[in-house]
């Protein structure tokens, strides 16, 4: 965040008068450098450098505070397979991941899937063998709401059609799939519907 030779300008947050503005790109004002990190969440969309060589001159240098932007972690992005209760038919969906700890080194991101669960509540499957007990090069993660089973919701219309009713039990509640992209397991890679024979395979041998 630096100073700018312009007073009074109002602080995007709080709207107290201030000479600083965003460092980034240098057109959002803030009082001090904690507002800048406290609405940082909402600037980041719109925090653009601007295209034009602002000269040294224009600034205070008296004023001038160092505040880069909190690192925002490297979110990744992957096609996953729904089965929403009250589809007609499975589709695909984005997933976003965060990344897994520095600490823990190997670990897989860890996918977002608040908003596929209404209770946020779920466990995950993985699943290593397809049609005819065959190895899957890429392993699926089928992620489900252990509660939806617990309480009989309503059968997953998807699930049931994909299976054409022929599972032994049937399968309640949403099922996110991602698909790893690879036997270490180290990520997802994006899933496709080649990867629906083996995941009709494990609802029709589900119990």
């Amino acid at each position: 965040m630096q100073g700018q030779m312009t007073l009074n300008q109002a602080c995007t947050l709080c709207g107290a008068p201030t000479s600083m503005w965003c460092s980034r790109c240098q057109s959002t004002f803030y009082c001090c450098p904690e507002h800048l990190q406290s609405d940082w969440p909402r600037h980041r969309r719109e925090c653009v450098p601007p295209h034009h060589n602002v000269s040294t001159s224009a600034y205070n240098v008296n004023n001038m505070i160092a505040t880069p932007p909190p690192a925002e972690p490297q979110y990744i992005s992957v096609t996953a397979i729904l089965f929403a209760p009250e589809a007609d038919r499975w589709t695909t969906t984005q997933v976003h991941c965060r990344p897994a700890p520095r600490s823990s080194q190997g670990t897989c991101p860890i996918p977002i899937l608040q908003m596929f669960f209404a209770d946020g509540i779920t466990e995950g499957i993985v699943l290593t063998q397809g049609l005819n007990g065959e190895s899957l090069r890429f392993p699926l993660h089928l992620w489900y709401s252990p509660t939806a089973l617990q309480r009989n919701a309503p059968v997953n219309r998807s699930i049931y059609n994909i299976t054409c009713g022929s599972a032994s039990k049937a399968w309640c509640g949403p099922v996110v799939v991602l698909k790893f992209n690879g036997s270490r397991r180290q990520g997802y890679t994006d899933a496709s519907p080649n990867d629906l024979p083996a995941l009709s395979a494990y609802f029709l041998a589900y119990k």
